[in-house]
């Protein structure tokens, strides 16, 4: 089987990533949900709105196939799939093989339903089924030299993810699940806890979900001390260091919102540990105190401050929103402890971050200071962020597509339809 045959689907509840077997890059990479703009009478898919020279956003509705990472309305998901397939990849199930990549943990029933769709509703001719962490470190391993930190034989994938963080333990190329520990919590969280945060302090974007993910995606960032940068970031106006505003979109001169003031908003990111420089002058703040709690519901815009670092804090301390769960640090100790202790050493000193929330700027260094205490000091700790961690699962699964025994691991239609999905999937060892 050519692995110009195999179509690579990463089926993630935030993005699809989905192309063809051994390219670098997958064809498309689109929200996995269809949207309603006010303007529209009928839910859309992504990928046509995309098409369209300007499209608004603003306050859609948004509906989901996936939810919490598990998949609970195959119709829907049957409805953006057949739109993918046809329109946007262009292939034809019927002549072509699927390697899909599932959640960890998949239900049975949600196994049988995903089954269900790629064997009776598209029809092809046969599927492979992989979970995240071991393509991860597939492909690190594959490229993989002395001075990156990733073993061949053994890794520990961090995978931040849309609606889980989960530290997977990997050993030759298998995901150890009895030692897998998760945190419940993901990327959706985080945008929803800064819509909260700016609706409380400025204006109401609860409705705002593809708005508030791009904030979050081009102002949020992981804060080396929290206690120091809280006290800067009460400073009044234009003393404030993290200040930054962002341009809500407007429906006529802009469709999109923008930062108005890139260089004001990145000047906390230009020093190492993230304190403001000492000869950093701003000018005289002259409006008074009384000014400063008003907000001007004419103006199209909102400014943020320490919101910036409280977003992404959640996942190194979710304790301190009342949240009854470990932070990723301790959630990391955790999956290395369930292992053999002669795999500890390698664990730590190979750690993968992946996934769209491990983009934020210093979150790699802040996981190796909160690791660190925690870790034997006979271990080393060597924390690696991957390329691209929003395409990182997608490429280990067009490498492995394209392996010579690719299509004797996959199960067949005909093996389907004789032996049932259960039968089936005990072939992928889930």
């Amino acid at each position: 089987m050519s692995s110009n045959n195999v179509v690579v689907l990463d089926n993630g509840a935030g993005l699809i990533k989905a192309g063809i077997g051994g390219n670098l890059d997958p064809t498309a990479i689109l929200p996995n949900c269809l949207a309603r703009p006010l303007s529209s009478k009928k839910f859309l898919h992504l990928s046509d709105l995309n098409a369209t020279a300007a499209f608004d956003l603003t306050s859609a509705a948004v509906r989901r196939p996936l939810d919490r990472g598990y998949l609970i309305n195959p119709d829907l998901q049957r409805e953006i799939w057949s739109n993918l397939f046809s329109n946007v990849l262009k292939i034809n199930p019927s002549h072509s093989s699927l390697l899909l990549v599932e959640p960890l943990f998949n239900l049975p029933s949600l196994q049988r339903a995903a089954d269900e769709l790629v064997f009776e509703e598209f029809g092809f001719e046969s599927l492979f089924v992989a979970d995240s962490p071991s393509l991860v470190h597939l492909y690190e391993a594959s490229r993989s030299r002395p001075s990156n930190g990733v073993s061949e034989q053994a890794s520990l994938v961090v995978d931040c993810g849309f609606s889980f963080t989960h530290a997977a333990p990997v050993f030759q190329n298998f995901t150890v699940n009895y030692a897998v520990k998760r945190l419940d919590l993901g990327g959706k969280a985080l945008t929803n806890y800064l819509k909260e945060l700016v609706s409380y302090r400025a204006v109401n974007v609860m409705d705002e979900t593809f708005i508030m993910d791009d904030v979050k995606e081009k102002l949020c960032f992981v804060s080396l001390d929290v206690a120091r940068d809280l006290q800067v970031a009460r400073k009044p106006g234009r003393d404030n260091y993290f200040r930054c505003t962002y341009v809500l979109p407007d429906g006529v001169t802009h469709t999109k919102g923008f930062v108005k003031d890139p260089d004001e908003a990145n000047r906390c990111l230009t020093s190492k540990d993230g304190a403001p420089k000492d000869d950093m002058e701003y000018p005289e703040v002259t409006e008074k105190a009384e000014d400063r709690k008003r907000v001007d519901l004419t103006k199209n815009e909102f400014s943020l401050t320490n919101e910036r670092f409280l977003v992404p804090e959640m996942i190194f301390r979710p304790a301190d929103l009342g949240m009854n769960q470990a932070g990723l640090a301790e959630c990391i100790v955790r999956a290395v402890n369930s292992c053999h202790v002669y795999l500890h050493p390698v664990l730590y000193e190979s750690i993968i971050l992946t996934g769209g929330s491990s983009l934020f700027p210093r979150f790699a260094e802040r996981l190796e200071r909160e690791l660190r205490p925690l870790v034997p000091d006979d271990y080393q700790v060597k924390i690696t962020t991957q390329e691209d961690p929003i395409l990182g699962v997608w490429r280990g699964g067009s490498l492995l597509a394209s392996s010579p025994d690719f299509e004797t691991m996959c199960v067949t239609k005909a093996e389907y339809e004789e032996l049932g999905s259960a039968r089936c999937r005990r072939r992928f060892f889930h």
